[in-house]
């Protein structure tokens, strides 16, 4: 019996030296990050700024082992380029592909549009926003415009995986700089 009152009496003294507000800054910076790659690919998650968020919320809780200006502006500027590549991404696709001016405002506005229609409307609505414009406005005929919107598929899939690489990076950068800088 005597083995046993020793064994929770260890068990106590581990839990009273536990600095649980240490423990609770970090729990707050995993769930970030984690929340944070997985919004990157997830419509209506802002995982880039969440990743932000998180070395951000790590420095101002625990300022004396959170990230240095540098990390914090490295991570800024990530930021800044994983929304930058995601707005591009699917314009840029369709122009490779022979879109018109036309039809990357029809993804813009069918983007937007699909915004509305969550979470099918993220993919469908700038498809059928670059098809529209570029039947309607543009006067293009149906093979052209099709090639066009296949143009902003494949580059709205360029531009998530652009995006999951940019946040990777980020999680990257948070963690060396709290970690080991």
């Amino acid at each position: 019996m005597d083995w046993l009152a020793q064994t929770w009496e260890a068990f106590v003294q581990f839990f009273q030296n536990i600095p649980f507000e240490v423990l609770g800054v970090w729990t707050l910076t995993t769930c970030l990050l984690l929340v944070g790659v997985i919004g990157s690919v997830v419509p209506l998650l802002p995982g880039p700024l969440l990743l932000f968020l998180a070395g951000v919320i790590h420095t101002f809780l625990l300022p004396e082992a959170g990230m240095s200006w540098q990390g914090i502006v490295i991570l800024a500027l990530l930021l800044v380029l994983a929304y930058v590549v995601d707005m591009a991404a699917g314009a840029l696709g369709a122009r490779w592909f022979g879109a018109s001016r036309w039809g990357i405002s029809g993804v813009f506005v069918g983007g937007i549009v699909g915004l509305f229609f969550a979470p099918l409307g993220f993919i469908l609505g700038p498809l059928a926003g670059g098809l529209i414009f570029e039947l309607l406005f543009a006067k293009k005929r149906m093979a052209p415009a099709v090639k066009s919107t296949w143009g902003t598929l494949l580059g709205t899939g360029a531009g998530l995986i652009a995006r999951l690489f940019i946040s990777l990076l980020m999680v990257a950068t948070v963690l060396v700089d709290i970690l080991w800088w």
